[in-house]
């Protein structure tokens, strides 16, 4: 423990905070350089956004999304059960969806549509047959995701440049997932999925999307799925690295072999979904002491320096992967702007990412725009 804490704040003397910190609390005004600016000749960098955010209701939000970020992904409004909540034609609500890519090309933003195959948030009428009890059958279920994907993606054709076709459909044995998907049209399912994307929209990205790649036996089973494809011929462009990360997994080393390896397929590699849970347990000893108080959710009034500087370093590391793949890595996204809006939170108080609850920088801030400084 004192070996990591010495680590840890020897390490924190090389972010200057200080000046970010107070000129955001006094007038809660904006830091600079924005993360935008600071890697314009790295890769994009993105931010997941909710609906209060792109409707302008959340100002503050909105303010620090379009000062720091120049790629968003929807939280939840392209995700079917929003979408098309009910069969047919008449089933779809396009208005949050458009809303969303309204705000994106205001601000001249990269769009990006998340998600069309998804074992979640898929209404249940989906998968069922006319009588509502038993699955409906593998034909039935190709024309509703062929009519579903024809619709969002060519609605939405030459705006969204980028598309989660499928999401999660791997086990993290690296096997796939025995979804309804999976279940009713078979494995083909995901080729399908892809052709249907294309076919709407021929110069979108097209990307799978996955968490814990950097597992070796779920990354094993996704670098077939994908070879297979491609093997195939089908049109997956890009792969989705989530990084729902923890303060110590994934290592800086399994990072970078992950990449690394994604790399190798000829595909675009972008990371997704970046956040750090600290409520999650660490397989560190020295870590897991540190979260004790975490993970008693006693950290509702702020993080104590320590884990502030174990957050910041942590950024800090993934970042420095990310630019060693500066190369092969398109973008990077977290997912969600302040850590009151992170889906981590979920009861308890959660500190993931780099603005805090009053939409001001945090100490990682620094780190991460101190890291592309770095030759």
């Amino acid at each position: 423990m004192k070996k990591l804490k010495s680590t840890i704040l020897a390490c924190a003397g090389l972010f200057v905070t200080a000046s970010l910190t107070s000129g955001a609390a006094a007038g809660n005004s904006l830091p600079a350089p924005s993360l935008k600016s600071a890697y314009k000749n790295d890769f994009l960098i993105g931010v997941a956004i909710n609906q209060r955010q792109f409707t302008g209701e959340d100002t503050q939000g909105a303010a620090l999304i379009k000062s720091q970020f120049n790629s968003i992904s929807p939280e939840n409004v392209l995700k079917w059960e929003i979408i098309q909540p009910r069969p047919g034609a008449s089933g779809y609500d396009f208005d949050p969806g458009d809303r969303y890519v309204e705000f994106g090309e205001t601000n001249g933003m990269y769009i990006i549509g998340h998600t069309l195959v998804w074992h979640s948030q898929t209404p249940n009428w989906v998968f069922l047959a006319e009588d509502g009890t038993n699955y409906c059958d593998r034909a039935t279920l190709l024309k509703r995701m062929h009519d579903h994907i024809q619709t969002v993606v060519g609605r939405y054709r030459g705006r969204i440049k980028c598309w989660d076709v499928v999401n999660e459909a791997l086990q993290d044995n690296g096997e796939l997932r025995k979804s309804p998907w999976l279940k009713i049209i078979g494995d083909d399912y995901i080729a399908k999925a892809f052709e249907y994307a294309h076919e709407a929209d021929p110069d979108a990205i097209l990307r799978y999307n996955d968490y814990s790649l950097e597992n070796e036996a779920k990354r094993r089973g996704a670098i077939a799925l994908i070879k297979k494809l491609q093997s195939e011929g089908v049109p997956v462009t890009a792969v989705g690295l989530q990084d729902h990360v923890k303060l110590d997994w994934p290592t800086v080393e399994q990072e970078d072999a992950t990449i690394a390896d994604f790399a190798r397929l000829g595909v675009k590699v972008m990371i997704t979904e970046l956040d750090v849970d600290l409520l999650s347990r660490s397989r560190s000893a020295d870590v897991a002491e540190m979260q004790k108080q975490v993970l008693s959710n006693s950290y509702t009034n702020g993080l104590p320096e320590l884990v502030q500087q174990a957050l910041t370093k942590r950024y800090a590391d993934l970042f420095s992967v990310f630019l060693k793949h500066r190369n092969d890595v398109t973008l990077v996204t977290f997912w969600g702007v302040t850590d009151g809006d992170s889906w981590l939170n979920q009861g308890r108080m959660n500190h993931p990412l780099l603005f805090d609850r009053q939409w001001r920088p945090k100490p990682a801030f620094a780190a991460v725009i101190q890291a592309a400084a770095k030759p």
